[in-house]
C-alpha cells in the first residue's frame, strides 16, 4: 500500500517536531513546514519545506511544493501556534493580532490551500492543534485562550462543511506539555502592577504544572492514534485533558472555578 502523505506545520520543534518523526517512523511520507529549513534539526524520514504560516504565499508555495512531490496531502496537521502570557488589560491591539494571526488565520491560510486537492480526491483529514485552553479559559491567558476558541469554533463548523467530500477534521486538545511554547510564552509588554502578585503566583503554577506534564512524544503518539483510529471531533491529548474535559462538560461550574482557581494558585 503506498504510504499516506503527511504535512505538518511548526515542524521543527516541540509537538510538531516529536509528531515528524513518530510518523515517518510509522511508514508516513511526511513534509514538515518550518519558516527556515536550513537551521531546522534533519529528522529521518522527514522532508522539510519553508512555509511560514503568516504569509499566504509562502503557504501556497509550500503546499504546491509538497503537491509537486507527492501528488496529494492525505493528512494536514496545523500544529504551529504562539503563546502570549499577561492579564488581559494589559494586552495590546498589535499583540492580539499578532497572536491570531499565527494560531487562528494561520490555520486558515493553510487550511485554504489545502482543501482543494482534498476536495479533488473526495478524502482527508485535517487536525488542528487545539488545548484545554479552547474549552476551560485560564487566567493570564486570556488572549491564548480566545485563539483557541475561535480555533475550536472554525473547526467544527469547517467539519460539518467538508464531510460531504470525505474529509474530517480533528481537535487534538492538549493540557500542558514540556515544550518551548510552554515554558517560553511571549509576555505582554505592558505591566500593569496591581496584577503582579497574582501573575507571579499564575506562573509559578503553571511552571510547577510544565514540570510534571507530558514529554510532546507523549503527545505524538496520540496523534498516530488520531491518523490511524476512527473519527471523533475532539481529542483530548493526555490524562489531565481527558479529566478536564470531563470536568468541563459535567461538574458544576462553581466547584470548576474554584478548582481552576487553585489549580493557577489564585485565591478559591
Amino acid at each position: 500500500m503506498k504510504k499516506k502523505t503527511v504535512l505538518i506545520t511548526g515542524a521543527s520543534s516541540g509537538i510538531g517536531e516529536a509528531t515528524a518523526r513518530t510518523l515517518a517512523n510509522a511508514g508516513y511520507r511526511v513534509f514538515g513546514g518550518v519558516r527556515r529549513p536550513e537551521a531546522a534539526t534533519a529528522i529521518t524520514g522527514v522532508e522539510f519545506i519553508k512555509m511560514d504560516v503568516q504569509d499566504e504565499a509562502s503557504v501556497a508555495s509550500a503546499v504546491h511544493a509538497v503537491l509537486e512531490k507527492a501528488g496529494r496531502i492525505d493528512i494536514l496537521i496545523n500544529n504551529a501556534g504562539v503563546a502570549l502570557v499577561g492579564p488581559v488589560e494589559a494586552t495590546s491591539d498589535a499583540e492580539a493580532k499578532a497572536l491570531f494571526d499565527v494560531n487562528v488565520f494561520g490555520v486558515l491560510r493553510v487550511v485554504r490551500a489545502v482543501l482543494p486537492s482534498m476536495r479533488a480526491h473526495r478524502s482527508g483529514l485535517i487536525v488542528n492543534v487545539s488545548s484545554v485552553l479552547g474549552f476551560l479559559p485560564a487566567p493570564f491567558m486570556g488572549l491564548y485562550a480566545a485563539s483557541k476558541h475561535a480555533l475550536e469554533g472554525l473547526s467544527e463548523s469547517l467539519d460539518h462543511e467538508v464531510r460531504g467530500f470525505g474529509v474530517r477534521i480533528v481537535l487534538l486538545e492538549p493540557s500542558f506539555t514540556q515544550t518551548k511554547l510552554d515554558t517560553n510564552a511571549t509576555l505582554t509588554r505592558t505591566v500593569i502592577d496591581d496584577y503582579a502578585t497574582a501573575f507571579a503566583k499564575s506562573a509559578d503554577a503553571v511552571r510547577q504544572q510544565v514540570t510534571s506534564a507530558p514529554p510532546p512524544d507523549e503527545v505524538a503518539k496520540k496523534l498516530l492514534a488520531i491518523v490511524e483510529g476512527s473519527h471523533q471531533l475532539r481529542r483530548p491529548a493526555d490524562g489531565r485533558a481527558k479529566l478536564l474535559s470531563v470536568l468541563r462538560r459535567f461538574a458544576p461550574s462553581g466547584q470548576v472555578d474554584k478548582s481552576l482557581r487553585r489549580a493557577f494558585g489564585l485565591q478559591a
